[in-house]
C-alpha cells in the first residue's frame, strides 16, 4: 500500500487553538469532517477542552446548562471515596457520569489543504439538553447548495446524532436529534439514491455488546426509517471487535465507496474500505482484507489514546483518497492513498451483508 504522510504531520495540533474561554485548556484536535467550499478547504475540528483546576485535589466537569444557556462547572474532590477517578475521561459518581472534557466544533480554511487558518471561536457549540456535555465527530454530506453536518451529541441521555445545516459556514440551522441513543458515527450519502437518501449508522446493543454498521433511508434528511444490519465485525481481523463509518461515501465506477474505521482486541484503530451497490447500498460488494491506513507513525502510535488512525472526513480527487485524520485522539493528520491502491484491498468473496 502506497500512503503518503504530509512531512508536516502532525497538520494541526491544540497549541495551535485558542481555547473558547480563559479557565479551560485544549486537549485534543483531532477527527475534523471536510468539505471544498469557495475554493478553499473546510475543517470542522472537534476540540477537546478541560477546565483547569486551582485547587489541589479537585478535578472539574465541564457541563452545558440548558436553562442557564452557558457552560458551567462541577468539582469534585479526589478525596471522596465513593467518586471513581480511575479513567482519566471520565469522573463516575454513584449517580451520574461525567466527563473531565467537553468538545465543541471549530471551522479552519486552507488554500493548499496542508496550511490552515483556525478561527478564535467556536463554530457549534452545545446548545441543547442532548449536548450537555459536548459535541464530537462530524461529517460534512454536500447535498446541491446545503451542507448537512452530522455529529455526536453527549448527555445524561446517552450518545446520540444531531443534524445542523449551513449553506455558507457562518450561519447554521439546527435539526436536532436525527438518531437515538446510542447511535453514532453516521455518515449522510451525498445525493438521493432511486428516490431516497441513504445513512450509515452504529447503534450499540447493551446487552449483547454489538458494534455493527447499519444503514437507514430518508425522505427529508431529518427522519430515518427502514432501518436495516449492514455488516459486522470479522473474527481474528484488524475490525474484530469495533467498526464504523467514517468519511461520507463517495461514488466511483463500481458503486459507492466508504472508508470505515475498525479495532481489534488491543484497540488498535485502522482505516479501511467497503464497496456498496451504486443503486442497492443496503448489499456489501466487499471489504478491505487489510487496512488502508494503520498506526505506524509515532504521533498515530502515542497521545491521549494511542494507536489510533481516525478519520471522519475524505477528499476524493485526482485518482487519490486525501485523507484528514485524528492521529492518537489528539492531533489533526493528513495523509494520501492512491485509489487504485486502496481498491486493491477489497475481497469481493467474503463480503458480509444481510
Amino acid at each position: 500500500m502506497e500512503v503518503f504522510r504530509c512531512p508536516q504531520n502532525p497538520i494541526i495540533k491544540p497549541d495551535d487553538i485558542k481555547p473558547s474561554r480563559e479557565d479551560f485548556e485544549v486537549i485534543g484536535v483531532f477527527n475534523p469532517a471536510v468539505a471544498r467550499f469557495d475554493n478553499e478547504v473546510i475543517l470542522l475540528l472537534r476540540v477537546a477542552e478541560r477546565p483547569v483546576s486551582n485547587k489541589p485535589g479537585t478535578v472539574l466537569a465541564a457541563v452545558y446548562d440548558t436553562a442557564k444557556a452557558q457552560v458551567v462547572l462541577k468539582e469534585f474532590s479526589r478525596k471522596d471515596s465513593t467518586v471513581d477517578f480511575s479513567d482519566p475521561r471520565l469522573i463516575i459518581t454513584p449517580s451520574q457520569t461525567y466527563l473531565t472534557s467537553i468538545s465543541h466544533l471549530r471551522l479552519a480554511r486552507s488554500t493548499d489543504g496542508i496550511h490552515f487558518d483556525i478561527d478564535d471561536c467556536p463554530a457549534i457549540f452545545p446548545g441543547s439538553d442532548y449536548e450537555s456535555f459536548g459535541i464530537e465527530d462530524a461529517r460534512i454530506t454536500a447535498v446541491d447548495s446545503t451542507y448537512y453536518i452530522s455529529y455526536v451529541g453527549v448527555s445524561a441521555f446517552g450518545i446520540t446524532t444531531c443534524l445542523i445545516s449551513t449553506r455558507d459556514f457562518k450561519f447554521f440551522s439546527r435539526q436536532g436529534v436525527i438518531f437515538c441513543p446510542d447511535n453514532k458515527d453516521v455518515v449522510i450519502f451525498p445525493g438521493r439514491v432511486r428516490g431516497n437518501y441513504y445513512a450509515l449508522h452504529r447503534p450499540v446493543s447493551s446487552l449483547f455488546k454489538k458494534h455493527d454498521i447499519w444503514i437507514s433511508q430518508s425522505s427529508d434528511l431529518v427522519h430515518w426509517g427502514n432501518h436495516r444490519y449492514l455488516m459486522g465485525l470479522r473474527a481474528k481481523m484488524w475490525d474484530e471487535m469495533k467498526i464504523g463509518a467514517g468519511a461520507v461515501p463517495f461514488r466511483i465506477e463500481d458503486g459507492w465507496l466508504e472508508i470505515y474505521h475498525g479495532a481489534d482486541q488491543n484497540n488498535r484503530y485502522c482505516l479501511g474500505a467497503l464497496l456498496l451497490d451504486a443503486d442497492e447500498p443496503s448489499k456489501v460488494l466487499a471489504r478491505s482484507k487489510v487496512p488502508i491506513l494503520e498506526p505506524e507513525a509515532e504521533y498515530e502510535q502515542k497521545g491521549f489514546f494511542g494507536n489510533v488512525v481516525f478519520s471522519c472526513g475524505l477528499l476524493a480527487e485526482e485518482e487519490k483518497l486525501k485523507i484528514y485524520y485524528g492521529a492518537a485522539d489528539a492531533t489533526v493528520c493528513y495523509a494520501e492513498i492512491p485509489l487504485k491502491d486502496c481498491l486493491r484491498t477489497l475481497d469481493f468473496s467474503k463480503a458480509d451483508s444481510h
